[in-house]
């Protein structure tokens, strides 16, 4: 999602808007920070996760609007304060969005557009902050969407943004999502094998057991479905789990949301039969379920091994991407013309 293109858009037709950054998180949570979320009077665009937090931010943002408060700065417990069980924690930030961040707003979404990497200043000033883009080069390193404040790393706990301080939030080079449901050995190894790449994996599964995996968001299959459902147009998703029903589920609601990059389901030549007959009787078009990708990998390795299945998917997913990505650059120089 470029944030930055659809917080103009709401200001292009007069409405003030709130954007919603996570700054950090602590332990398992639906969303990692710089994960951003546009929220106005009767809609909004991007998700923090779904679920309990989602709705309570969004409604607290909507509220600050009303009010007309510049930003707030906030933190959230994931236990059973909200009913969500991921058990982490997360602080954010709502900011208004109005006339004057017309300039700031514009220049990111350049460079968003462009996939150049850029980082945005916010500095906390009384009752307001004053915000600036400064362009990156890629050879500057670091981590996509690492946030410091005053040049340290930004926790969840801890003392929060204030007055005098420097909020850096750094967008390097767009790094595509990846839902990975499921966290057998399958879907640990490809786990193992999307961790030096490029993507930024949000992992699910339904098992408490599965909570002994490091960076797996145990949820309910309905959190499931809802995160499959409200997908990025770049996201990619992998569907694995211990269940067919479930795989169903979430195939199921991938393509009713309709909005990912990539829709990929473990499983053979029958399996995907029996899917796409169930998907067709359940009424989805045919240019619908032929989105959905089975077998997942490439097809030239026939190895069901989960490490070999887990090399072919991260490699169709860096070709996938490279792809997406030439397009963007070229989509972005036409309009430039």
């Amino acid at each position: 999602m470029n944030w930055a293109r659809s917080s103009l858009a709401r200001l292009d037709l007069g409405e003030p808007a709130a954007l919603v950054t996570i700054l950090a998180t602590e332990g398992s949570a639906p969303r990692d920070a710089g994960t951003k979320m546009v929220v106005w009077s009767d809609g909004q665009d991007g998700t923090i996760g779904g679920g309990n937090l989602e709705h309570q931010v969004a409604d607290q943002a909507r509220r600050m609007l009303a009010a007309g408060r510049p930003f707030a700065v906030q933190d959230y417990p994931l236990g059973p304060l909200l009913a969500q069980c991921c058990g982490g924690r997360v602080r954010l930030m709502i900011e208004r969005l109005e006339a004057a961040s017309l300039d700031w707003l514009g220049e990111a979404a350049r460079r968003l557009d462009a996939d150049q990497p850029f980082e945005v200043r916010t500095r906390f000033s009384p009752g307001l902050l004053r915000k600036s883009v400064r362009p990156l080069a890629h050879a500057e390193g670091g981590e996509a969407s690492a946030i410091t404040l005053d040049g340290a790393a930004l926790t969840a706990r801890g003392e929060r943004p204030g007055e005098g301080r420097e909020l850096v939030e750094r967008t390097d080079a767009p790094r595509p999502p990846v839902l990975l449901f499921g966290a057998g050995h399958v879907g640990q190894a490809v786990a193992r094998a999307l961790a030096p790449l490029p993507f930024r994996l949000s992992w699910f599964d339904t098992r408490p057991e599965a909570a002994e995996v490091p960076g797996v968001v145990i949820g309910s299959p309905a959190e499931l479905a809802a995160a499959a459902m409200g997908a990025g147009e770049d996201a990619f998703i992998l569907v694995m789990t211990h269940d067919h029903n479930l795989d169903y589920a979430l195939t199921s609601a991938a393509l009713a949301g309709g909005g990912f990059g990539y829709l990929g389901l473990i499983g053979s030549d029958t399996k995907k039969a029996r899917f796409l007959g169930r998907l067709r009787r359940d009424g989805f078009a045919e240019v619908a379920v032929q989105r959905m990708i089975c077998p997942i990998g490439l097809p030239a390795l026939k190895d069901k091994s989960p490490e070999v299945i887990a090399v072919a998917v991260a490699a169709d997913l860096l070709i996938r991407a490279e792809s997406a990505r030439r397009e963007r650059v070229k989509d972005h120089q036409l309009a430039s013309v």
